[in-house]
């Protein structure tokens, strides 16, 4: 069982099976610390993506290595937004998406498929199945990734969505470790959920 788990490990540099727990570690904290509304999550989550975008660089997943660079850029937007205080108070606190925000996520995660697709055939990495499914898994995560810089309840049920989707397809790329954080990152996305929802009903009882 631990050999069908890991074998394909077995050829891989030290370094960069170090680097893989490593970031998976700084994934794990920054979804518990987004699940406690924690500012933490910007940072921890920062270190995650830098890591796993030279990791997904060597491994030539171009469209998760976008994800990543994404991710990036966004925990910097949204570490600048939770931080923003209006009379000592959250100028973004948690609350529900808007109709103007549904629409602005669906051109998000249109503009990214687009984006990703295009990438694949200029590297012509659109070769295997998971490449299709990696490119719907980006769009998913690029509109999640916004939504919760933003402090949207939502972005958990897309995160929810999206992991569940990369638990098979990060085995079927023969990355275990990386599949075994998505299995985690769902687990705390639903409790993620739960908790901010307990949040909300509070604020508007």
């Amino acid at each position: 069982m631990f050999e069908f788990l890991f074998s394909q490990y077995k050829n891989y540099p030290a370094y960069e099976i170090a680097l893989e727990l490593t970031a998976i570690l700084f994934g794990l904290l920054s979804v518990w610390f987004a699940k406690k509304n924690n500012i933490l999550v910007f940072p921890t989550g920062i270190i995650n993506t830098a890591i796993y975008v030279y990791l997904l660089w060597k491994w030539s997943l171009l469209g998760d290595m976008m994800i990543n660079f994404y991710y990036v850029i966004m925990s910097i937007y949204g570490w600048y937004i939770w931080t923003r205080k209006k009379d000592n108070v959250d100028e973004f606190p948690i609350s529900r998406i808007t109709s103007s925000e549904i629409k602005k996520g669906m051109l998000l995660f249109l503009a990214s498929i687009a984006l990703v697709i295009s990438v694949y055939i200029f590297f012509d990495k659109l070769t295997h199945w998971t490449s299709y499914i990696d490119t719907f898994v980006t769009g998913i995560f690029f509109v999640g990734m916004w939504l919760m810089a933003r402090r949207k309840i939502e972005n958990w049920i897309l995160w929810i969505i999206g992991d569940i989707i990369s638990i098979p397809m990060y085995f079927a790329k023969g990355y275990t470790f990386t599949s075994i954080q998505y299995v985690f990152f769902t687990i705390i996305a639903i409790y993620g959920y739960l908790e901010w929802k307990k949040i909300l009903q509070q604020k508007t009882n």
